[in-house]
């Protein structure tokens, strides 16, 4: 292992929108030079969750929206951010309930770490959602229009595939987080 000398000296905000500000960050590198990066934190909010629902049917619930970054739909798990004051279940439990409709008598944390480390100081925390009951979609934010996709766990990557072909974009966090909750799942 490298030297972990690494550090940060001084993180200065650039630019602030109503959801991300822009930050200039000084760092000493493992070698002691100084250096500088540009990155972007969320602003009033404590991270991410995202949610992989998985029904009694070994169906894995999936969200398709338009995602304005990429310019193009987004096939991916409910997520959302969690608000100031709210605990991480609680704001899976609601990203859950506003953009499926469904409720889950169970979460599993599943994993937690860097969306994009080279970009973003995003933490994602994922969970697996079992017993799913449907209530109906409340509170859902205006701004998101949502498709919800209900696909067998073994189609899985075919149907990814297929979505794909036909012009979506896949959200890589997929494949990884499916398989991490295949070992709660009696696949």
């Amino acid at each position: 292992m490298k030297n972990n000398n690494a550090h940060i000296v001084r993180k200065k905000t650039v630019l602030q929108g109503s959801f991300l500000k822009f930050i200039a960050t000084e760092y000493h590198d493992a070698s002691g030079i100084l250096r500088e990066w540009e990155s972007f934190e969320r602003v009033n909010c404590e991270g991410i969750v995202v949610i992989v629902p998985a029904t009694d049917e070994k169906k894995l619930l999936l969200i398709r929206q338009f995602r304005p970054p990429v310019n193009s739909y987004v096939i991916e798990f409910p997520a959302g951010l969690v608000d100031a004051g709210e605990s991480f279940i609680e704001a899976a439990r609601r990203e859950l309930r506003e953009e499926t409709g469904y409720s889950a008598t169970e979460l599993i944390f599943l994993t937690r770490g860097p969306m994009s480390s080279g970009s973003s100081g995003e933490i994602l925390t994922a969970y697996l959602a079992r017993g799913l009951e449907y209530e109906g979609i409340t509170d859902r934010d205006e701004a998101e229009h949502i498709e919800m996709l209900d696909i067998p766990l073994v189609d899985l990557v075919p149907v990814l595939s297929l979505l794909q072909e036909q012009g979506n974009l896949i959200d890589l966090k997929i494949y990884g987080l499916t398989e991490l909750a295949k070992k709660h799942l009696s696949v």
